[in-house]
C-alpha cells in the first residue's frame, strides 16, 4: 500500500478546480522532474521549477507582495494530499489574518518541499507554507506535512522551516494542524525568522493566555 501510495499521480485539475471553490486564486506548476520515475530517481529535479513555471510565476508578480503564499504539492503521497490538502486549506482560510495578502495557491507536481522556496521567490512572497504528501510508512499511506518558511527562497534549508507533519484523522487534526501553523506563521511574520530560529511555543502561550483569565472568570462566578 505504501508503495502504491508513492506511485499514485494526482489529480492536480480536478484538485486545482476545488481549491478554486474555496475562493483562492490558484495556478498550476510543475518541477524540472518531467515523470514520476524521474521525480523519484532525481530528487533534486523535484526541487526546482520546470522553466516554463518558472516563466509563468514571473509573469503573475505583483508590485504589492504576498503575505502567506500557499503550496499544494503531491510530495511523495498524492493520496495524503487528495485526502487532507482541502479540509487544512478550510480551516486555514478561517483562521488567517484579514489583512494579509494570502489567497493565492499554487497546485504543485513532482513536488518536493524545496520546491516552494523558488515558487515564492517568483511570486513575491514574503512568507510560504507547503502542504506535502509525507514518505508513506506501513501504517500511514496518507500522511500530510506543511513546511513553513519566511523569507523563502531557492538555496534554502532544512533548518530555515518549521515542519508540522502527521495531519490526517488518525494524527494530527486539521484543527489542530491549522492552529498550530497560523501561530507559527504570524510569530515568523512579527520575528521576521522561521526553522531553528523559531521555536513553536504554540501550546505553551496558549495554555498561559487560558490559565491567565481563569481567577478573574472565577470571581465574575
Amino acid at each position: 500500500m505504501a508503495r502504491d501510495a508513492v506511485h499514485l499521480a494526482l489529480d492536480a485539475d480536478t484538485l486545482a478546480s476545488n481549491i478554486r471553490q474555496l475562493g483562492f486564486e490558484v495556478t498550476q506548476v510543475h518541477s524540472r522532474a518531467p515523470d514520476r520515475q524521474s521525480y523519484l530517481i532525481r530528487p533534486d529535479w523535484g526541487r526546482r521549477l520546470s522553466d516554463a513555471s518558472a516563466d509563468t510565476l514571473k509573469s503573475l508578480r505583483q508590485s504589492k507582495p504576498i503575505d502567506f503564499l500557499l503550496v499544494v504539492g503531491d510530495g511523495l503521497s498524492s493520496l495524503a494530499v487528495e485526502r487532507h490538502a482541502l479540509p487544512l486549506l478550510r480551516e486555514l482560510q478561517g483562521r488567517m489574518p484579514e489583512n494579509w495578502v494570502a489567497r493565492s495557491v499554487v497546485v504543485a507536481t513532482q513536488a518536493r518541499v524545496a520546491l516552494a522556496d523558488e515558487i515564492a521567490e517568483a511570486m513575491g512572497a514574503n512568507m510560504v507554507a507547503i502542504l506535502l504528501g509525507e514518505r508513506p510508512g506501513l501504517s500511514s499511506p496518507d500522511s500530510l506535512g506543511v513546511y513553513l518558511t519566511y523569507n523563502p527562497h531557492a538555496g534554502c534549508s532544512d533548518a530555515d522551516r518549521n515542519c508540522i507533519s502527521n495531519i490526517r484523522p488518525e494524527g494530527m487534526s486539521y484543527q489542530e494542524a491549522a492552529a498550530k501553523l497560523i501561530w507559527l506563521a504570524k510569530e515568523a511574520m512579527h520575528t521576521k525568522v522561521s526553522g531553528v530560529a523559531l521555536k513553536d511555543e504554540s501550546n505553551i502561550k496558549e495554555i498561559g493566555a487560558s490559565t491567565s483569565v481563569l481567577p478573574n472568570a472565577i470571581g465574575r462566578a
